[in-house]
């Protein structure tokens, strides 16, 4: 057994995803949740703790406890074993035994990471270090919470972090992809942070990856810079604070979204640890797709300028695709949430988040500050505002909800505004669902497959009665049977995933619709026997069907000598008992 299946024997796969999954489910002999992998309302993935194997019947996605973490964390198969292996407290060999030239490359850049943090802590806790404190006291920033979110200070030498990494070894070519450094037009490097606090930023497992960096210097032009796109940081996937505040969304069901680094500081020491930022980007769907693993309850607060709320209207039409529930903080005297905490206090932050409105109240609100419903032309003005995002909402009922509501909210008749809802939905077809997979099922084969999988002692018995007949070659899942016979004939182990990962695509989707998408209890070697006894029957009816037709044929054509040869073999097969 190689070192990742003796890793892979060791992990129960519906435990590692319930780590990145919280509301896993249990219906009958599988467990269930939306998909973390692509948009849905139904819950279509299942993990199967009997074949350790997950499935998803919406968007495909499927694998064993491997595959499902190199997923969702976008990282190589042997970076998904390490990272099992040393969650898990399993042994591995050296790394260079487990790994590949991929593997070794993203190993150096988090090396580097994680070199870096600390080089940058010891500059803050330094001598060097006292402005950068100060500034962070000015703030109100705790030293717990220094220690805490790692925060440190990249001195002005432009050369300290980049002599410190090639004294400890690090390649030209490995610290220029890193992320951490700029490049002179003369080909030489210089640290990429000068004069900046500085801000890890962490991958949702906890693994330092890029960083932020605050100018010190009144005059720099950038407030921040943020590290270059690597191997490792992609900052479209990627929200400042998900890595500790996952905890506490799951269990309130709540996340809270800031704009900055600071924001998010702040928060957190007003109590709000299930806060996360968005660092200066626009919001991505595989952010949302991050924060949903987690909870699908967001509460949108970002600053209250202009940018802010324009900023919150393009969020939200992916978090409503998305399905996402989204709330909007408003915080009083256009302060961002560091201000505001500092300004009026954490209890009254936390209220503020406790009460933040439904995000289509908030922009009924908005329009209602843009319009007069006074004047008939300003409450059709309302709603012509409102309609789009109303629109945006893929569930029909839901809209006619929300239509409804705002209308009571805002003291519009209803009729008027369901008149202009169903103008509006005439002109524009409801999106048409995909049409159901079909896949050529027989119940025989789910049950046979089921049998040649789960009983170990009577699999020979099985697949030597499977070789007494052919009927199996006409079947939908011939693929498969042809591939359990020839790995039982070279002494492979039977499992799912093992038969899995020998099928061509078109067999695996019919092995999983077969055998996962079935709510059945154990079979046995019996009902096996009976599966094949019934292709028996099959293969005698169908032969006896296709030697009528020819008796048929020769009596027509007059070859009676041929039609008798072919009677007598007729009868013959009608005497032959069905069990040979």
């Amino acid at each position: 057994m190689d070192i990742a299946q003796q890793i892979k024997s060791q992990l129960d796969i519906v435990r590692v995803i319930s780590d990145y999954v919280p509301r896993l489910r249990r219906f009958g002999n599988r467990y269930s949740c939306l998909c973390p992998f692509h948009n849905e309302k139904t819950p279509s993935f299942s993990v199967y703790a009997d074949h350790q194997f997950y499935k998803c019947f919406g968007c495909d996605a499927r694998g064993d406890v491997f595959n499902f973490v190199m997923s969702i964390e976008n990282i190589t198969f042997w970076e998904a074993l390490k990272k099992l292996a040393e969650q898990n407290g399993l042994p591995l060999p050296k790394q260079s035994q487990v790994s590949d030239e991929k593997t070794r490359a993203r190993g150096a850049l988090r090396e580097m990471h994680e070199i870096a943090v600390e080089h940058f802590r010891g500059n803050l806790a330094g001598p060097n270090g006292a402005r950068a404190r100060d500034y962070l006291t000015g703030r109100g920033v705790a030293p717990p919470s220094i220690e805490s979110f790692q925060l440190g200070l990249a001195d002005s030498s432009g050369r300290a972090l980049l002599r410190l990494l090639e004294q400890r070894g690090f390649r030209q070519e490995q610290l220029a992809e890193s992320g951490l450094f700029g490049r002179r037009d003369d080909g030489t490097l210089y640290d990429r942070f000068r004069n900046r606090l500085m801000f890890p930023i962490y991958d949702e497992s906890g693994k330092p990856i890029a960083f932020g960096g605050r100018a010190l210097d009144p005059g720099e032009n950038a407030k921040y810079v943020n590290s270059s796109e690597t191997e490792i940081y992609k900052k479209s996937n990627v929200l400042y604070n998900l890595n500790r505040a996952k905890q506490t969304a799951a269990k309130i069901d709540r996340i809270v979204m800031v704009e900055g680094y600071m924001d998010v500081i702040g928060a957190t020491q007003a109590g709000v640890a299930e806060v996360v930022a968005i660092c200066g980007t626009a919001l991505t769907v595989e952010q949302i797709r991050a924060m949903k693993r987690h909870s699908q309850n967001l509460h949108l607060n970002l600053d209250a300028d202009s940018a802010g709320n324009k900023a919150a209207e393009r969020s939200v039409k992916l978090l409503l695709d998305e399905n996402v529930r989204v709330r909007v903080v408003e915080l009083e005297g256009g302060l961002d949430p560091d201000e505001y905490c500092k300004e009026h206090g954490a209890e009254t932050y936390r209220e503020r988040i406790a009460k933040a409105k439904p995000y289509f109240y908030w922009l009924a609100d908005r329009a209602r500050g843009k319009f007069d419903l006074r004047d008939p032309q300003g409450r059709n003005d309302i709603f012509q505002f409102l309609l789009p995002a109303i629109q945006a909402l893929r569930d029909k009922i839901e809209r006619v909800s929300v239509a409804n509501d705002l209308a009571s909210y805002l003291g519009i008749e209803s009729g008027l505004v369901l008149e202009h809802f169903r103008k509006m939905a005439a002109d524009k077809s409801e999106r048409a669902s995909a049409p159901p997979k079909v896949n050529s099922k027989r119940p025989a084969d789910r049950i046979l497959l089921l049998s040649l999988l789960a009983a170990e002692e009577g699999r020979d018995e099985l697949i030597q009665a499977l070789r007494g007949v052919s009927g199996w070659n006409q079947s939908p899942a011939a693929g498969i049977y042809r591939t359990i016979v020839s790995m039982h004939d070279s002494g492979s182990a039977i499992a799912f995933h093992s038969l899995h990962e020998r099928l061509e695509p078109g067999d695996q989707n019919l092995l999983a619709s077969l055998v996962l998408d079935s709510e059945g209890g154990a079979t046995t070697v019996e009902d096996g026997m009976a599966c094949i006894e019934a292709m028996r029957r099959e293969e005698r009816e169908s032969a006896a069907r296709d030697l009528k037709g020819k008796i048929k044929v020769a009596e027509r054509e007059g070859k009676l000598e041929e039609a008798f040869e072919l009677m007598r073999q007729l009868a013959q097969m009608s005497e032959t008992p069905v069990r040979g």
